[in-house]
């Protein structure tokens, strides 16, 4: 049965992460993105590993430690629980990624290979993306701030005058 359940984790994200990553412009993909409920399932299979794991968790996190961490691993549902947790939370992050992208306009054709090697490795896609977030941020407030003509953003609110 743990050998299922790990399996599942991962096959109960699969299709969300092959929303976001191939049909990214796609309304559906976007309310998609937008729940955070799409973790239920994956959570659910965390729930039937780490309860048969329970002792070994508990003791774990109320008193980390290396040994400790090697000991839940050692344990086939330990591993599944762990295995199950990172595929949630990495989905979550990867949903965030997918809206922040879309409210900064960065391009699927970008998205799309990081958020792959987000799925692959979560730590390295989400620290490029927070750099590539914070380029395009800092780029966006510097094109605000500067015009050239003097002329308003016309994509912007127009700004009140003391006249108003």
């Amino acid at each position: 049965m743990t050998d299922f359940l790990f399996a599942l984790a991962f096959w109960l994200a699969a299709p969300i992460w092959l929303a976001l990553i191939a049909a990214p412009t796609r309304p559906l993909t976007a309310r998609i993105a937008a729940s955070p409920l799409t973790v239920l399932p994956i959570l659910l299979v965390y729930t039937a590993l780490a309860v048969p794991a329970f002792p070994e968790l508990w003791t774990l996190v109320t008193a980390p430690d290396l040994d400790k961490l090697r000991d839940l691993v050692a344990v086939a549902d330990g591993a599944g629980a762990i295995w199950a947790q990172v595929i949630a939370w990495d989905l979550l992050i990867g949903q965030w990624m997918f809206l922040e992208a879309r409210r900064l306009r960065i391009t699927p054709w970008v998205m799309s290979p990081l958020l792959f090697l987000t799925i692959l490795l979560s730590p390295f896609g989400l620290l490029i993306f927070l750099a590539l977030r914070a380029a395009r941020i800092r780029r966006s407030a510097a094109a605000d701030a500067w015009d050239p003509a003097g002329h308003p953003d016309p994509l912007q609110e127009p700004r009140p005058t003391a006249d108003a």
